[in-house]
């Protein structure tokens, strides 16, 4: 038994991406959609990353973290979007097995490590305004990169251990993945091996990041909301807070949807669900994320017409 096992899983040495199960006319129309969503990601991110490297006033601790912020999003968009891009429009919508631990394992490692960035984010609001005397000691150049390379460690030790669990399994025959990109549920969905370890290790993993992360927010955010409180004038607590209303919204988005997708069990037999909850975090989000960034905060907007009015006294 074990002999033919192996045989047979010898031979899936691709997968085939379902995705969206709609007509012809239909796939057309998602393909614009997802182009659309796809191109504002890369021109939205790219824009961040480049006003804030060429404004000095934005060199600050809390913009290094988020031009690392929109380079995540823009990474891990880019592993998902152009491959599901060429399956709108291709009969052929295989992807090799090797293609599939690729994609999955960089996925993995970019949201990994955004969700420990978006914890990193909100202990260095807590540091400016609870500890603002200590904060330039707290949040120094070194400290900062300390800070982002730890959460690419946590990010990437997350997915080796999800990517080396979920591609140990055995496909026997069936390599038909019901998602549009290679995720974990699918993967565990089409596997012949008992699953039970695979679902228990990825709700494990899913739950201590999301538990860790999030206790750091909410403790950082609790501190920041009774220091806030403290101000006496209503200018300067909506002045200070105002500073946190982009990172709350973001965190909310990204946060809100992972748990959905990785934190219950019951997303693994619900594949539908499981796909447009994944469209928010893979595409949605990586969208949003620099609007909301440009659109709530003065610092970036006024980056930004700088930037445009400098272009424009060049023509």
């Amino acid at each position: 038994m074990k002999t033919e096992l192996n045989r047979n899983y010898s031979e899936v040495t691709e997968f085939t991406l379902l995705g969206f199960r709609t007509a012809p006319d239909t796939q057309i129309l998602l393909f614009l959609f997802f182009l659309l969503i796809y191109t504002v990601i890369v021109v939205g991110n790219i824009s961040m990353i480049i006003v804030i490297k060429i404004d000095s006033r934005l060199h600050t601790p809390m913009y290094f973290f988020l031009r690392n912020l929109s380079y995540l999003d823009l990474c891990y968009s880019t592993v998902i979007a152009p491959k599901t891009l060429a399956t709108f429009l291709s009969k052929d919508k295989k992807i090799s097995y090797n293609g599939c631990a690729t994609q999955f394992f960089l996925f993995a490692l970019c949201v990994g490590t955004e969700g420990f960035l978006l914890a990193v984010m909100a202990y260095d609001r807590f540091s400016a305004i609870c500890s603002p005397f200590l904060y330039p000691v707290r949040m120094s150049q070194q400290a900062c990169v300390r800070l982002v390379m730890g959460s690419y460690t946590c990010g990437g030790i997350n997915s080796m251990i999800q990517t080396g669990f979920t591609f140990s399994l055995h496909f026997c025959g069936e390599n038909r993945l019901d998602h549009f990109f290679c995720d974990v549920p699918a993967l565990i969905k089409i596997s012949c091996d008992d699953t039970s370890v695979n679902e228990i290790v990825l709700f494990i993993l899913s739950a201590v990041i999301i538990l860790t992360t999030t206790a750091v927010i909410l403790v950082s955010y609790a501190s920041i909301l009774s220091t806030v409180l403290r101000i006496p004038s209503p200018h300067g607590r909506s002045k200070t807070f105002s500073t946190c209303s982009s990172h709350i919204t973001v965190v909310s988005l990204f946060y809100g949807t992972v748990f959905f997708m990785y934190a219950q069990p019951g997303a693994i037999s619900s594949p539908e669900k499981s796909k447009i909850i994944a469209v928010f975090y893979t595409l949605i989000i990586p969208m949003l994320n620099p609007l909301i960034y440009s659109l709530r905060n003065r610092e970036v907007k006024n980056a930004v017409k700088k930037v445009l009015l400098r272009k424009l006294s060049f023509h």
